[in-house]
């Protein structure tokens, strides 16, 4: 699954990083501490958080994710959205909270 199919599926809204969106999503990964995702996410897995500074978006970078998915409403910080397109690493964004994006990201790709 892409990660344009994903948006589509779960009605996620892109706040940037839009040359991302064919992405091919490997799997999920769901933390708020950026040290755990750094050690532990894979390649092509989707972020879970509810982090919307600049740092998330260097460890995405680095550990090569497919996209970032804040939840709750929480919008990106200005930067972050800046480094977001920069770097074409889809930032989404959805009204629901952790567990229920969870269980549908799992649902979807399982």
């Amino acid at each position: 699954m892409t990660v344009q199919q994903l948006t589509e599926k779960l009605n996620l809204k892109v706040y940037g990083g839009k040359k991302g969106l064919g992405n091919e999503i490997s799997g999920g990964y769901v933390s708020d501490l950026l040290s755990d995702v750094m050690g532990n996410a894979d390649t092509g897995e989707v972020w879970i958080t509810l982090q919307t500074h600049k740092n998330v978006m260097a460890i995405a970078s680095l550990k090569d994710l497919a996209a970032i998915i804040l939840v709750n409403n929480h919008q990106p910080e200005e930067d972050t959205l800046n480094q977001a397109n920069e770097e074409g690493i889809p930032l989404l964004g959805t009204h629901m909270g952790t567990f229920e994006i969870t269980g549908k990201l799992y649902e979807l790709i399982k």
